[in-house]
């Protein structure tokens, strides 16, 4: 999932969609999440959640998520578990302190710094979806 996320994000996809069509590719959720996770790009307009952290949790939400099947308490104990793994890492999930030091939100600079977070959302989030699921 990593490949295909970091795929995207190269292409021009914003950093919640690369997470959201990576998993979508993989079949562990529907095409139609992408144009949700749209609004999620640059920390959802205002650079404050980072929009990778934001995809991985939407995938999270469709996987494990309320429905007819879940009551909701798993997909609110693995967004926990994301999440700390990534802050532990990150120290913060907040998208204007990770890219700090960079004047221009849409350089190529910042862009290739926010790689390496793509890339560790996507290998977080499909090792909960492994180690949560028989669908890997």
């Amino acid at each position: 999932m990593k490949d295909l996320a970091l795929k995207y994000f190269m292409e021009g996809y914003s950093c919640s969609e690369s997470i959201v069509q990576a998993a979508a590719d993989k079949g562990y959720i529907s095409y139609d999440a992408l144009a949700i996770a749209t609004s999620f790009s640059g920390g959802m307009g205002a650079r404050c959640l980072c929009g990778a952290v934001a995809g991985s949790q939407m995938v999270i939400g469709a996987m494990f998520g309320r429905n007819d099947k879940h009551d909701g308490k798993q997909a609110r104990a693995l967004a926990k578990q994301f999440y700390d793994k990534f802050t532990e890492k990150y120290k913060v999930a907040c998208c204007k302190v990770l890219s700090a030091g960079f004047s221009d939100f849409h350089s190529p600079q910042r862009r290739q710094h926010c790689t390496k977070m793509v890339g560790d959302c996507a290998l977080l989030l499909e090792d909960i979806i492994k180690v949560n699921t028989s669908k890997v």
